[in-house]
């Protein structure tokens, strides 16, 4: 159980929320381990195996705290609320921002702006590892012109700049991403990067990281009452979920890029649980794509301490709390939407 801006996280698999006058109380095998006056909850978002009785769901719906539930693995199933307007008015907000360029520049370059520093920081952490004197030059060029991106970004730019700025920077990360790759380098091998399909062992094994880190952050949205398909950075497109793939660029270098380092230099993840296809995209295996999806689950679990609200959260609540910062700041609650970027 974690209980972060307002909003109570419960994760512990089996615990039942209950009602105790004007209060929330968590129980865990019949035992009280958690009480809660409701008037200092903003919401509620349970995990797997968690239910609630309906006494809590009425005395929710009367305080405006939305209960929100999803899989054990972050999938969104549903979310209760009373009746009220409040996630009418912030999906009316958002797309009035999403409409306005002055408004989606504001977010987008943060987003960009957090995105290049994360990559930054994967790059001089290798760095700091590197012996090859030549290979360790070029990790430092590569910092140093991500560092005069960042400088260079402000938010008077349009969105067409911002794009060929987030653009250059992928180049330069990408182009140095094959330093950071220290073993089996005969089955993974990084030039560029190649999408729908991948054609490589390793962009195949980040297609599928993206992928799933692209659900996580989909479900957050939907649990803070954002339309995930409505994005600043990317734009409209059917089927598409554009705030998503917005918000998820903060973490693609910390939360995906590491991932996939770390399966492929421990060697957790073989070559041969690739195969390619008569039309040349390359697919995981069942087993090896079991694998790591056990460890995408596992690397969920590790705590770090958020850069902005300063507190010990599971990397798995992340985009939770991002999401629920960009609701705030939609809202109005906050000056500036803070983007994750981690030091």
């Amino acid at each position: 159980m974690k209980r972060l801006l307002n909003t109570l996280y419960v994760t512990t698999q089996g615990s039942y929320l209950s009602r105790d006058g004007e209060t929330v109380v968590v129980n865990v095998e019949r035992k009280a381990k958690l009480q809660l006056p409701v008037h200092t909850l903003g919401g509620i978002v349970c995990f797997g195996q968690v239910s609630c009785s309906p006494p809590l769901m009425e005395l929710c719906a009367e305080n405006n705290v939305a209960i929100s539930f999803f899989s054990e693995h972050g999938k969104f199933f549903a979310r209760v609320q009373g009746p009220v307007s409040g996630n009418v008015l912030l999906r009316r907000e958002q797309y009035r921002r999403a409409d306005d360029e002055t408004a989606s520049v504001e977010i987008a370059s943060s987003v960009i702006m957090a995105k290049i520093a994360n990559c930054r920081t994967i790059i001089l952490r290798a760095s700091r590892e590197e012996l090859n004197s030549e290979k360790n030059s070029s990790l430092q060029a590569a910092a140093k012109k991500l560092v005069w991106m960042l400088k260079k970004i402000d938010k008077s730019m349009n969105l067409e700049n911002l794009r060929g700025f987030e653009g250059s920077a992928a180049g330069v990360y990408f182009g140095v991403f094959d330093n950071l790759i220290l073993a089996q380098k005969d089955y993974f091998q990084f030039k560029e990067r190649s999408r729908r399909p991948p054609l490589d062992n390793i962009n195949a094994l980040l297609s599928f990281l993206y992928t799933l880190l692209a659900h996580d952050v989909t479900a957050a949205l939907e649990g803070v009452g954002l339309d995930p398909a409505v994005g600043f950075l990317h734009r409209d497109r059917p089927g598409r979920p554009s705030l998503a793939l917005d918000i998820m660029e903060e973490f693609r270098p910390f939360i995906a890029d590491r991932l996939a380092l770390n399966l492929i230099n421990r060697q957790q993840i073989k070559g041969k649980g690739f195969r390619k296809t008569e039309s040349g995209a390359v697919l995981m295996t069942d087993e090896t794509r079991k694998e790591v999806l056990i460890a995408y689950q596992k690397r969920k679990q590790d705590e770090i301490n958020h850069p902005f609200l300063d507190e010990k959260v599971s990397i798995g609540l992340l985009a939770h709390c991002q999401a629920m910062l960009l609701a705030r700041y939609i809202r109005g609650d906050l000056d500036g939407y803070p983007p994750f970027i981690y030091k």
